[in-house]
Order: C-alpha cells, then structure tokens, then sequence
C-alpha cells in the first residue's frame, strides 16, 4: 500500500504541486481534519473521505485498510509533514509495516510562514512545539537572549504561555501571536508578556507564537542557563538549598562522570530532593531519567522540582526502596545504561550486586559516598569487578570549603569529603542473570 503525505500549507485553498494533486486524484482515500479536508475541496471529486481524530483510531484505521488490501490513501497533513508533523509518526508506522511505501509531498509550514512574516531568519530562532505535549515542559527549554518560535494548541494559548513566562522570570518578554496565516483574515499582533497576563485578550486557536527573551539580559532571570543549578533553587525538605540534596560542587562532577546523552536510560537511586535527577533530565531532554526514593517528605519535594523545572517529559519517579523498586513486577523499570546510587538505606552490598545485573554492557555504575562503611563497600565491589576483568575503575573524592563570616572575618569552612567510585561493565559476569 503507498500512502501519500501532503502538506497543505498555509494559503487558502491549499496551493499543491502539480504531484501532490496527481497523488490526491489517484488515491483510494483522503484522511485528514474537516478543516484539511476543506482546503482541498477544489482538487478531489467523489473521493471517500475520512476524519482524523485521534492516533489511536489512525492506526486501527490504516491497519484496516492494509487488510483490505486498499492501494493509494492520501494523508493530510499541516505543512512540512516532516517538521512536528505526522511525518515522524507514519515513518514509524512504516518500519512496522513492510508493505508501505511513503511518499512525502512537503509545504511551506506555518513556521516557516512566520519567519517570513515577520522577517525574522530561521537559523536564528529556535522551534519549539507544545503541541499535544505539557506546557510545562518549556520551562527547561526557554532562556535568556533567545527567539523563539512556539507551535501551539488549544492548551498553549497566549495568555497561557505569557503567564509561564512571567512565572519563570521573564516579565519583560515579548509575544508575537501570528493568528490564522495564509487566510484572508490573518492578524499578527505584538504582546508585551505582562501587560498580557492583566489584560488577557481572545485569540484564534489556529495561531503561532514567537517569544522574545532578549529584552531580560540586564535583570537576572532566576531560571539556570548553565549546568550548576543554585542549590536555593530546589525545593528541600529543609529549605534554603538545605536537606537532602547532592549540592551544586559535587552534583557538577556527578553530571560530569555520567555524561548523560541521547537515549540512556539512568537510574538514580536514593534520589532525596531529585537534585542530581533534575539536572540530568533539565540538560538532556532525550534521556530517560528514573528517580527511586522512599521518603515521604523528600517524594514531595522531588516531585515539586519536577514540575518546578518542567522535566516531566523525562524524569519519572518511583516511590519505593531501591528493592522495591528492582523486584517489584508492578515497576518493571527499564534497564539502565548507567546508575547513580545516592543513597542505598543500609543495603549498599546487596544493591550493587543487583544494579550490577540490570547494568547494560559499557554503561556506568556511580556511588557516591560519605561514611567510611559506605566508601569501603562501594571500594571492594568495585576492586572486585576490575580483578575479574569485567569492569574499569576510577574514583576521586571532592573536598570543598566554603566562605563563610565569622567574628566579622571571612574564613572557609569545609564540608564532608565525598567519594565518588564509577564502574564501567566491560562484559556480564559469566553467573550473571540476563535482563533482556
């Protein structure tokens, strides 16, 4: 079965190449939005025609059709298809299904609509789409000196979006709300974000926005824009960038030794306040953070962070101890590539051995620890792991003063040393137990 995708643009009536029309004329069916399915009126005639809803219902629909045994469907799509579009999701859909060919027919996308409006360069904007996804989540992807250009939906409206901005810190930012592009009563308006959220206005849902940070760069922004998050940041369970969080100095050289990127999946085990949690999931948004902590006071903290740092995206956060956590069939956690251990509750030896099975060949396993005992179990597991050849070991251990007033006079007073001891899994132990 071929399916082909065609963008539709901005323009009313939708504005086709000369392929795209071929490919509409020739199709078995058209699926897409009444509101696609209007734009294209003038180019199909008796055509059967079906609605889109949900995604859900899409598959079951194709799947359908692929069973019948349906030649040629015509999707429509908003624009590029291939730019936070239904392109990604119908490539996906294709790797499962051998049997379709996709052919893209690409638009201009109310994106690049935008730019070109307000003759703003590509290359210098960010795009940013909280279409269908938490508003939220633009709290760890919008800073200071930046453009920005938002793909919307009926959640994120205007007064929506000036209302986190102004949450965040950025009170003197700037909205261009780009209503109804390509029609003929299309209508682009400038918003300062305060006067917005006091004076809230209605706006068409078929709009686009660009936020506009660089008018903060001389009043500071309390968001980070640098990995090192201020410990007054975080919401603890003694307050003051206080209680149980791993602080700013050692949590740089924790993120350092993970490395996180693309694709891992972390573990961080003894989590507290989700310091260390947060600060991986803010800086990699394409990494699968998991969060394992038992205390009641220090859940609610972490999940405040969570939301406070908008990393619900990729953080998740299981209630529970680290047992718990990894026999319980109800958690069925993802294998990691690397694992921070924080806090173990007492149960440093026989976690390890555990974390050591889930451990993905060359991933990372990473103790941190204070108390002698503790620094002398996470020694010998790993002075153990590097004799059989199935791991490579490194550690260092941070020692950190910090200015503090006394009497009057500046003096530094030190903090507890912390030893920081990583393994790297070269190869499974030959008596270990495969988690697939």
């Amino acid at each position: 079965m071929q399916i082909d995708v065609i963008g539709l643009g901005v323009e009313q009536p939708a504005q086709l190449t000369n392929n795209a029309v071929s490919a509409l004329a020739g199709s078995d069916m058209i699926i897409g939005s009444p509101r696609q399915l209007e734009l294209v009126s003038g180019y199909v005639g008796s055509t059967p025609k079906t609605l889109f809803d949900s995604l859900e219902h899409f598959s079951a629909q194709l799947k359908s059709q692929l069973e019948q045994g349906t030649e040629k469907i015509a999707v429509l799509a908003s624009g590029d298809p291939l730019w936070f579009g239904i392109g990604r999701w119908l490539s996906q859909f294709a790797m499962r299904e051998a049997s379709i060919n996709l052919v893209f027919h690409p638009n201009i996308s109310s994106l690049q609509a935008a730019c070109h409006r307000l003759g703003v360069a590509m290359d210098a904007v960010k795009t940013i789409s909280v279409h269908g996804r938490p508003l939220n989540s633009l709290r760890s992807q919008l800073h200071p000196n930046q453009q920005v250009l938002l793909l919307t939906d009926q959640q994120s409206t205007p007064l929506a979006i000036a209302t986190l901005l102004q949450e965040i810190g950025f009170k003197d930012a700037k909205l261009t709300v780009l209503e109804r592009l390509g029609y003929s009563d299309e209508r682009i308006t400038q918003h300062h974000v305060t006067r917005l959220v006091n004076h809230p206005e209605v706006f068409d849902p078929l709009l686009v926005c660009l936020v506009e940070t660089s008018g903060n760069h001389h009043q500071p922004v309390k968001w980070p824009t640098f990995p090192g998050f201020d410990d007054r940041l975080f919401s603890t369970d003694k307050g003051n960038g206080q209680g149980m969080i791993t602080k700013r100095e050692v949590r740089l050289q924790i993120l350092s030794l993970l490395s996180p990127t693309a694709g891992d999946c972390i573990w961080d085990i003894g989590a507290g306040c989700g310091s260390v949690s947060v600060e991986l999931a803010y800086w990699c948004a394409q990494a699968n953070i998991i969060a394992i902590e038992q205390h009641p006071d220090r859940l609610y903290h972490l999940r405040q962070n969570l939301l406070q740092f908008g990393v619900e995206r990729n953080l998740r956060v299981v209630a529970g101890t680290a047992s718990d956590a990894l026999t319980s069939p109800l958690a069925e956690l993802p294998a990691p590539n690397k694992i921070f251990i924080g806090g173990s509750g007492g149960e440093l030896e026989s976690l390890l051995s555990s974390c050591w099975q889930r451990l993905a060949v060359d991933g990372y396993l990473l103790v941190s620890a204070v108390m002698e005992p503790t620094r002398y179990s996470a020694w010998r597991f790993c002075e153990a792991k590097q004799r059989s050849g199935t791991a490579s070991f490194d550690t260092l251990q941070v020692n950190i003063s910090r200015g503090e007033s006394l009497a009057g006079q500046l003096c530094y007073r030190p903090a507890l040393p912390v030893t920081l001891l990583r393994l790297q899994k070269l190869a499974p132990d030959t008596n270990e137990v495969s988690y697939g």
